[in-house]
């Protein structure tokens, strides 16, 4: 497949990213009405829907650094956007799609839940056993890496062979 790029690199990976902002926060809405006070046990043992708030970044880290990781956001989406006017493959492309939609879903809870312009907390409803709670902001931007290290290694692979 040929490589995406210029207006159609962006396109893809706003697309990409958009829907998983949507979903994003659609499911944050609806672990806060519904798992608030009442955690529901999916898989009984092994996955567990509930509602948590996480002032810090991913999986629960560098906690208490909203306005950093705000901003940190806002530069990624800036360097995505630069990063797919350039010819890149498909698989790249959709992975920083991801992980745009990640940072802007995470963002949007920042600006919409705090008192200042970065320090909301955000909402976090999807818990494993031995695990930080987290939310599909976290997973997109997860997914969004191991796609890029995937299309590295094909880049490296197809280099190799000339």
């Amino acid at each position: 497949m040929p490589p995406w790029g210029g207006r159609a690199g962006v396109a893809l990976a706003v697309v990409v990213a958009t829907v998983g902002v949507v979903l994003d926060l659609v499911t944050k809405r609806l672990s806060a009405i519904h798992f608030v006070d009442r955690p529901i046990e999916i898989i009984p043992g092994v996955l567990t829907f509930t509602y948590g708030e996480n002032p810090g970044a991913a999986f629960s880290m560098f906690q208490d650094g909203g306005t950093l990781l705000g901003v940190a956001a806002l530069v990624a989406v800036g360097v995505i956007l630069w990063s797919v006017r350039q010819p890149r493959p498909t698989l790249e492309v959709v992975g920083l799609g991801l992980i745009m939609g990640g940072a802007v879903g995470n963002l949007v809870d920042r600006i919409a839940r705090g008192e200042g312009l970065l320090d909301g907390h955000v909402i976090d409803w999807i818990q494993f056993p031995n695990f930080p709670v987290f939310n599909l902001a976290d997973s997109g931007i997860t997914v969004g890496v191991v796609l890029m290290i995937i299309a590295a290694w094909q880049a490296s692979r197809q280099a190799e062979r000339g």
